[in-house]
Order: structure tokens, then sequence, then C-alpha cells
């Protein structure tokens, strides 16, 4: 939920009530101005006109108005600080833990009180621990639903080195009846929440990407993960990985770069949801040289044009998440961003996607609106983020379960 108007302290209780009186509410679909919001505990107690709410004695009253990031890795960090296959191979998972603490504040700081996190890449089970860390209040960080090791199928992932030399993988290899079954079993029981898979790869370094589960493989993965109430997630970017993914009934495919007017609409049909990560891509290519304005496109940005325009034109809808871990942490606005600035998206259209939108395609009912009864997720901006998405940079209050994280004036 976000509050506009116009507060850097860590609050260790909630108050009993909160009454907050910013210049306008976003309820995760409409901009309402003069509503006030009352938290009581952890929960919205009431929302709506100011005249129409009724604090009881007490109540904290403050000048002001959560965020959802759809795709992240806590357990990574920016790739022209590390490359990958250097965080996997040489980082200890100790060091990665303790980076992800900081991951985790700056993420919440930033006014993202929720987050998928996709994929440890390497450091196995610590994003349950990381999870549990915040959950218990040890330390401070968005509420998470954490994908453990993902799977791939055997061969296809990395770090790739010497044919000769055996080295940990970026995820758990799995292939087949029995073995796909174990795995996705081993990851719910260890704590994960989502399973993810990679049902398209690079299987040699200079090859482009390639389906890599068959269809009754990721056919097997939704139906064991669904028999306990868990979704899957699929990196995809060909055609075919994101056909044979939309058909096993995924609930959203991330990047689809390659993907095509017929597939898009066919994942509209069948309820399956893209979430684009255009800052990664934008990022990668930086990395490489890249200076928007100064040099033509590279081929993975003009893909990602093309491949975005036809996604809107078939109306799929759309996650919001930019895949931060591959750029830093705390900056998760630049996914909004460039869905504005260079994919045509209104302000408004991210907006909810960042709330009320993300919440309803990740199956959170408890989130992403103002509505009495919903977690007391709130954060508050300056300006008018509906017409400048920009505004969403000056977060100058965070409020989580109904206690205060961060309180800027």
């Amino acid at each position: 939920m976000l509050l506009t108007g116009s507060f850097t302290s860590f609050a260790q209780t909630a108050p009993s009530a909160l009454l907050l009186r910013p210049a306008a509410v976003f309820d995760g679909e409409t901009l309402h101005l003069g509503w006030t919001v009352l938290t009581e505990g952890n929960k919205i107690k009431a929302v709506g006109p100011a005249a129409q709410i009724h604090p009881p004695a007490g109540a904290r009253t403050l000048e002001l108005p959560g965020l959802i990031e759809g795709h992240s890795h806590l357990l990574l960090h920016p790739y022209n600080e590390t490359p990958w296959n250097d965080q996997v191979l040489l980082e200890s998972e100790a060091l990665r833990v303790a980076r992800a603490t900081v991951h985790a504040r700056q993420t919440l700081e930033a006014g993202f009180t929720t987050a998928r996190d996709l994929g440890t890449e390497g450091a196995g089970y610590a994003d349950v621990g990381l999870k549990q860390a915040i959950e218990q209040g040890l330390i401070p960080g968005p509420r998470l639903l954490v994908a453990t090791r993902a799977l791939v199928a055997t061969g296809s992932y990395g770090p790739k080195l010497s044919v000769d030399v055996d080295v940990p993988q970026g995820a758990q290899e799995a292939d087949g009846t029995d073995s796909i079954i174990r795995a996705v079993r081993e990851q719910m029981g260890r704590g994960a929440d989502i399973i993810k898979v990679y049902a398209d790869y690079r299987w040699g370094p200079n090859e482009p990407s390639r389906p890599t589960f068959s269809q009754e493989e990721l056919n097997l993965i939704v139906q064991t993960a669904r028999s306990a109430g868990r979704p899957v997630v699929v990196h995809a970017s060909t055609p075919e990985g994101m056909r044979r993914a939309t058909l096993a009934g995924v609930q959203t495919i991330e990047h689809g770069d390659g993907g095509t007017l017929e597939v898009f609409k066919l994942m509209k049909q069948r309820g399956v949801a893209l979430c684009p990560t255009v800052a990664a891509g934008d990022a990668i290519s930086r990395y490489r040289g890249w200076q928007p304005g100064t040099a033509p496109e590279p081929e993975r940005i003009r893909q990602k044009r093309e491949s975005m325009r036809l996604a809107l034109q078939s109306g799929v809808e759309l996650a919001v998440g930019g895949d931060v871990g591959v750029f830093q942490h705390g900056d998760n606005l630049r996914e909004a961003e460039q869905l504005v600035q260079n994919y045509g998206l209104s302000p408004l259209q991210v907006l909810r996607g960042l709330t009320a939108t993300n919440a309803r395609l990740f199956q959170l009912p408890d989130r992403g609106r103002l509505q009495p009864g919903l977690l007391a997720d709130l954060i508050a901006v300056p300006g008018n983020p509906t017409q400048d998405i920009k505004a969403l940079r000056q977060v100058r209050l965070v409020v989580k379960g109904g206690v205060i994280v961060k309180e800027q004036p």
C-alpha cells in the first residue's frame, strides 16, 4: 500500500495504532485524495475519507502514505563487482549470507515490503535461513517467498569449466520421473515456498538458449509442487521453452526475451503471467560497455523491445520484478522506471503491478491493497507516483506489519 504526502529510525515494537494522514492514498488500484489510514497491530483497521475514520485514544498521527518485488536474488550482488561464476565458485556461503543481510535491509528501505527471491545461485538453502531471521526480527528485511536451489536439467546450467572438473552448480540438477519428484519434494521439505525451474538455457558457452526439460518433465514438476500448494515459476526465453512451461501450468514465466505473439496469447489464455525483467538485460548490456544514446542498441535490447511490444499486444498479464542482484539491491525501482520510460507502460499500470497485481499473481491475498484486515505494510512518498513513477525513489516512511522501520523528515 502506498501513500503520498509530505519522515531515519528503526522501531523495535509495533505501536497500538497509527493514524496516517497523507495528501493522497493509493489503494493498489486508484489514487484517493483526502483519505486516511488507521492501522492497529499488524493489520489495517480502516481506510477511507478522513471524516469517516475515528482513531482510538493514543493513536500516533503521522504526516504521510508496500511494494512487492517480483524477481530478486538476495544472495547475488552486481556482476560488474564480481562475475556470477566467481560468486558461485569463490565466495563462501558465510560471506554471501552476510552480504545478503545488507541486501535485505536495502530492499526494505527502498519500500519493498515483500519480495520473491527466485534462487540462491549456488548458496543452497541459505534463503530459508535469511527468511527465518527476518521473520524472527533478527534483521530487517522484506517478507520473503523463497525458491531455494532452483531446478535445472543435468548439464544445462553453470558454472562450466573444464570437462575434467566437476564444480558446484548454481542450481539443483534433476532429470526424469524419480529424480525430479525427489528434487521438488526435497526443496519443499527444506523450506521452498516456490519451485523455480530453468525451462531453457545455454548448453554450451557460445550457443543460444534451447529447451532443457521435456513437456512431460515440466508437467511432473508442476503436478508435484501443486499437490503441496506450491507454485512453479520458470526461467524461459525461447518460444518453445515458454510454450512448454505454459502448457504445464506454471504461475509466471521470467524474462521471455524471445517470446512470440502466439506464445504470449497462449500464456494469456492459460492464465500464465510474464515477469519481463527488463532492467537485468539493460544492466548486463551496460556492464559490457553499452551506453544508451552513444551507441546502437545491443541485439538483446532490441529483442527485448520487440518481445515486450508483442506481450503488450497480446494482453498477457505482467508481473513487475527486475532480477535485482544482477544490479544493486535497493535500486529495485529500476525495473518500474524502465517499463515506463522505455516500454510504454503508464506509471499507474506499473504502480498497480508493484502492489495489487503482483499480490494477486503471486497468490498473496493479505497484502498489496488498502483494505481493512490486510497487512499494515505501507510506504510514504512525496509527489504523485501515479503520474511520475520516479516519486517512488523518495521513500520517506516504511511501515511493515504496523511497525515503522524507516522514517525520514
